[in-house]
């Protein structure tokens, strides 16, 4: 294994862990904060934009390189 890839490799694992750690973060602040299905909805609407920013911004990548 290459250095190149096991800083790729270690991108994705680590980027994911701490996608899914706010995942259960969010899913805690829901929780304890009573939030409702509506207010539930809202916090991970709105929080979860970055992991959705992070996800469209390797998928433009991966098709300029194509």
């Amino acid at each position: 294994m290459t250095v190149a890839q096991f800083e790729t490799w270690s991108l994705y694992l680590g980027v994911g862990g701490l996608i899914l750690y706010m995942f259960f973060i969010m899913y805690r602040l829901a929780k304890d904060s009573n939030a409702g299905k509506f207010g539930t909805l809202i916090i991970f609407f709105v929080l979860g934009f970055g992991v959705f920013g992070f996800i469209i911004k390797e998928l433009v990548i991966f098709f300029m390189d194509v």
